[in-house]
This record gives structure tokens, C-alpha cells and sequence, in this order.
């Protein structure tokens, strides 16, 4: 069955793209601190589509896409090659424009806190309380990008570590209600756990946080299904607009790729049909790897059709309808997803192999 005749669906969050400096020491962090440390792809090629983003030129990037097998969406770590990325020429404050820190979740957050903080990983001002009234904290990597960790509820395998995977985003905007025509119209994040304006004290040690903001945390009402849809389990976005300020472009003069959290990714099936609601609410798709209806785009050892959307603010969302991803690369053992009912989840024990492919950091 090819996906481009599925009906559209989103399965959940793939992963979120982070633009680093040294992919491999990124990379090793990442697996020891938040146990990404499945490698599902790696790819070292010419980023030729997204010239929009590029400065109009194809460039040399090599690519990593690591997950937790515990549960969530992955990590693409993303390093260009022949170019310094670049780091913002300003402090990025809470409030502005594009993705100010990534979701990642935890079983138990207090065990979390206590782990990390004993490894002597920068947290944030401790463990503060939300407007949901539940505990999180804020964890920092070597390169400036900020955690959110926060308690999740859905899980696909006890892997014996304290989390998981990409749980959902924190999102800056300029106008909630304006960008709520993306995060709940098309990606289905309809259901608002909270909707809360004031000054917040689980802000106040980052910069710019002691502002007056309006702060949504979206859920999605309906279950994800189909494909991997069991390993990403359910994820949340946090829209965030500051209201006394105006706030900066997160990628003000950079390129897509650069330092910092270049997209929030989505699986999904029925890109055509996808394509087509997103043009008819006023956000067509500004890339689109598709040259020929039914046709892959090859990424080394995966391969499918990915595209993107702009928010009202330009923050990049990516659409990517898996076609062939590796399960046992030692064993050269994939699976074409093309040939399956998109309604079925992938069976658990299939997705399970895959942690067969994690390295040791």
C-alpha cells in the first residue's frame, strides 16, 4: 500500500533537529544524559533541497538521527560540513520567535533530578513548579540549548534509565491565537491543558523570563496511530508570547542548520493529502522532496518523502512520510513501510530490535 494514497494522519513527533558544532560529541552527550543512544540513521550528504533556508546553496551536512528506545521522539543531530555554524549574535530570551527549548520526558522527575544533578549536569534554577502546578526542571547542554524535562505518562519499553525521548517543544510566538491555526488547525494539538497569563515563576533564572507572558500548553484529544506511532507515544506543545517586549527572531540572519533547534519533525502518512490542507489554511509547504508522485527521497540507510511549513512566525515544522527505515543494520534487515496498512502500528517486538543498534557513548 503506498502511503501517498493513506489518508492524512500523524503518527507523532520523529524528532527535533539540533544544529550543533562536533556531531559525534553531541551526539555522546545526548546518549549519555537523556539515553539517545540508538543510532537509526546516519547520513553524510548534500542538504540540495532546502535552499530556501541555505542561502540558495546546496550545502554538506552529516546527519544523525538517535532515539531512545524507552519512548519519544529522536534527536536528528545535524553538523555542517565545509561551514562554521553559526551561534545567534544575540542572548535568546524566553518569548522569542522559534523553538526556546525542547521537551524531554521522565518517569519519575524527581529521581531525574537527582541523577542529573549528581552527573553534574547544568540545571537551571532546580526543580520549580509549572502552570500545570507539576514539578520540571531545566537542563543546558555544552551549547547553550535548553531541556525541558518534565514527567511523562506514556512508554514503550523499560530500558532501565530515568527518561526518555522528545516529549514536545517550547514554542515562541508573537500571537497564540495566531499560531494556533498551525499547532491545534493542522498538527491537531487541540486540547489546552492550560491558558495562563502573568509573570511565572518558573522563568525567572532564564534570561528574559522575569517578563509578563501568555503561556498555552496543548495536548492532542485523539491518539496517535499507525506506524511507529507506540514508540513516540503522546507529546505536548508549549506556545509562549511575551507581552511586554518584542521578541527577537530565534535564526535572525543564520541559516537553517546553524546553532540551536533548527525544526520540530512529525511523522506522518498521506502527505498528499497533507499538502493539500496545509495550502488551503495559508501554509503551503515551502519544501518538498517529492519530484515525482510516489518517488523517494534517498537518506543513506532510510529513505521516504519529507517536506516543511512555515508558523506565522517562521519557525520550521517538518512533515516526513517514512518509506523504508533500518531495523537490524547489522543485518541488513529493513522494513518498507509503503507495503503496509498505515492504520496498523508496527508490531512491538519489531520496533524493540531496534535497540540492537544502540552504540555505547
Amino acid at each position: 500500500m503506498n502511503g501517498n494514497k493513506a489518508a492524512k494522519r500523524i503518527t507523532g513527533i520523529q524528532q527535533i533537529g539540533i544544529g550543533v558544532s562536533d556531531m559525534h560529541e553531541a551526539w555522546t552527550w545526548y546518549a549519555k544524559v537523556f539515553g539517545m543512544d540508538v543510532r537509526v540513521f546516519e547520513d553524510d550528504a548534500v542538504a540540495a533541497l532546502m535552499l530556501p533556508y541555505t542561502g540558495g546553496e546546496p550545502r554538506k551536512r552529516h546527519a544523525g538521527l538517535a532515539v531512545n528506545i524507552q519512548g519519544g521522539g529522536g534527536f536528528e543531530i545535524w553538523q555542517y560540513k565545509g561551514r562554521v555554524p553559526e551561534a545567534p549574535a544575540f542572548q535568546i530570551q524566553v518569548g522569542d520567535l522559534g523553538i526556546f527549548a525542547a521537551k524531554v520526558k521522565s518517569k519519575n522527575i524527581r529521581h531525574s533530578f537527582e541523577e542529573l544533578s549528581a552527573a553534574g549536569i547544568n540545571i537551571s534554577g532546580g526543580l520549580s513548579i509549572g502552570p500545570d502546578g507539576k514539578e520540571h526542571f531545566l537542563v543546558q547542554d555544552p551549547y547553550n540549548n535548553i531541556f525541558d524535562v518534565v514527567e511523562g505518562n506514556s512508554w514503550f519499553y523499560d530500558d532501565n534509565k530515568h527518561g526518555g525521548g522528545t516529549y514536545g517543544a517550547v514554542i515562541g510566538v508573537s500571537d497564540i491565537d495566531r499560531a494556533l491555526a498551525v499547532y491545534s488547525g493542522i498538527l491537531g494539538y487541540d486540547h489546552p491543558e492550560y491558558d495562563k497569563t502573568g509573570v511565572f515563576e518558573d522563568l525567572q533564572n532564564l534570561p528574559g523570563g522575569t517578563g509578563k507572558f501568555r503561556r498555552i500548553l496543548l495536548s492532542h484529544s485523539e491518539k496517535r496511530t499507525g506506524g511507529f506511532s507506540r514508540l513516540f507515544g503522546e507529546s505536548k506543545i508549549e506556545l509562549i508570547q511575551s507581552l511586554d517586549r518584542k521578541p527577537e527572531q530565534i535564526f535572525k540572519n543564520r541559516l537553517w542548520g546553524d546553532l540551536g533547534f533548527i525544526h520540530l519533525c512529525f511523522d506522518v502518512q498521506g502527505m498528499a493529502l497533507l499538502k493539500e490542507e496545509c495550502s488551503s489554511k495559508g501554509f503551503p509547504f515551502t519544501v518538498d522532496s517529492e519530484v515525482k508522485e510516489g518517488e523517494s527521497f534517498d537518506m543513506g540507510e532510510a529513505a521516504g518523502h519529507f517536506s516543511y511549513i512555515e508558523d506565522p512566525d517562521c519557525t520550521l515544522i517538518e512533515f516526513v512520510e517514512t518509506h523504508r527505515v533500518p531495523i537490524l543494520k547489522k543485518l541488513g534487515i529493513s522494513i518498507n513501510m509503503t507495503r503496509r496498512d498505515p492504520l496498523k502500528n508496527l508490531p512491538d517486538w519489531l520496533i524493540k530490535a531496534m535497540r540492537f543498534n544502540r552504540f555505547k557513548p
